[in-house]
């Protein structure tokens, strides 16, 4: 349901304010989890970053959106990563890189879910499929499950993420679009995690999570 074009109010000068006050990836964390999920009872949408910031309320690729336009003031690109799985509920999440005390770069995440375990992630990962690794056991349920993923500049999608007035439907085509590396996923280990689900029991919170 797009949003009127009267309504919308925020400009570049909200973000830059809100990229002061939530000035890391884990402030910014902090404030998406605070903010209402967006469970889309009205029917799907794809607000831009401004139309999810003044409604308050993202599901995750909205709230993707909503870190890369506050964390580009903070000299981060918009990098999302798409995870692709296998009942096609995929997951879309903020990545940035920051060094580590060695001044080693690593990947880390902001994201925005109904479930705990698919949130943000703390810088420590070596590597795109590290961190893509990390979604996999908190992924499974009744029919989720993991099979590729791939990172993307927004702006390549060619669509208004940040200030659009509509959906922004293009954007979520273009990831849906790109080639997506293969995780190829151990049958049994994907056997046992499913049958824990299903009995009630839950991916544990591991260090990393945000």
């Amino acid at each position: 349901m797009a949003t009127s074009r009267t309504k919308i109010k925020t400009t570049s000068n909200e973000f830059q304010k809100l990229a002061k006050k939530y000035s890391t990836p884990q402030k910014v964390q902090s404030f998406l989890r605070a903010m209402e999920y967006n469970a889309e009872k009205g029917g799907e949408t794809l607000r831009s970053a401004a139309s999810a910031l003044q409604i308050k309320k993202a599901h995750c690729m909205e709230a993707a959106f909503l870190a890369a336009a506050i964390l580009e003031y903070q000299g981060y690109p918009p990098l999302v990563m798409s995870l692709e799985s296998i009942d096609d509920l995929d997951h879309v999440i903020f990545v940035y890189q920051q060094k580590d005390k060695d001044g080693k770069l690593k990947w880390g995440s902001v994201a925005r879910s109904r479930d705990e375990g698919l949130h943000g992630r703390k810088p420590i990962f070596r590597s795109l499929r590290d961190l893509a690794l990390s979604y996999y056991e908190p992924y499974i349920d009744k029919t989720g499950c993991i099979t590729g993923y791939q990172i993307a500049h927004l702006d390549d999608a060619q669509a208004d993420w940040r200030y659009s007035t509509k959906n922004v439907w293009k954007a979520e085509q273009f990831l849906i679009d790109i080639k997506h590396v293969p995780i190829k996923f151990n049958k049994k280990r994907y056997q046992k995690i499913h049958k824990r689900y299903l009995s009630g029991i839950k991916a544990k919170k591991q260090f990393c999570w945000l």
